[in-house]
């Protein structure tokens, strides 16, 4: 999917916080928090930053059939949504670049290949990551009816919020980028 090329969207979502509004109250998007990845006149493609799994990236090394060195990290691994559950995304800082990345921003970048977790588990990965399992993804026009719908709020992205704060808060601390404590608001609608 190429932003650029689209030329039908008045405004791509790409590189923006999607948060969902309490109302979303399924349990897939319930207080989810997804950090757009892709988002043009052919659908989006978005990844859910604040549901960790049980799952480690030791769990997830050893799956991939890489032994786990014993300096790894303690990092989580996230369920970034329901399409493909089974293929791994790494969002990252984007000082370096493998087989499959694609810069996202100058700060970011996303990448699929294995030759990333073969690094992290070196200790020569990037600086900054965020491992998920499956995406978020919305067919053409989607994503633009939820919003319509308002299921979902867009802020700004926050490379912080992204990488350094605890998971359990990124949701109220995406909302606040644009001004909003989504505790304040009520997942029913009623008239007073």
């Amino acid at each position: 999917m190429d932003t650029a090329s689209s030329g039908t969207l008045e405004s791509s979502l790409r590189d923006q916080f999607l948060i969902a509004m309490p109302s979303l109250n399924d349990g897939l998007f319930s207080h989810a928090v997804a950090y757009m990845c892709e988002h043009d006149a052919e659908g989006a493609l978005g990844l859910v930053i604040n549901q960790p799994t049980e799952l480690t990236l030791r769990d997830l090394l050893q799956h991939v059939e890489l032994e786990p060195a014993d300096d790894l990290p303690e990092l989580p691994v996230f369920r970034g949504g329901p399409v493909q559950p089974e293929h791994g995304f790494v969002l990252h800082s984007s000082e370096q670049q493998w087989r499959a990345t694609q810069p996202l921003t100058d700060q970011v970048s996303l990448t699929t290949s294995r030759d990333i977790l073969e690094a992290i588990n070196a200790g020569n990965g990037p600086a900054r990551v965020l491992i998920t399992l499956g995406h978020a993804g919305w067919g053409p026009g989607q994503l633009e009816s939820e919003l319509g719908e308002n299921a979902w709020l867009t802020a700004p992205s926050d490379t912080g919020i992204l990488f350094e704060t605890p998971p359990a808060e990124r949701w109220s601390r995406a909302a606040e980028l644009i001004g909003i404590d989504v505790n304040l608001i009520s997942s029913a609608s009623g008239h007073a």
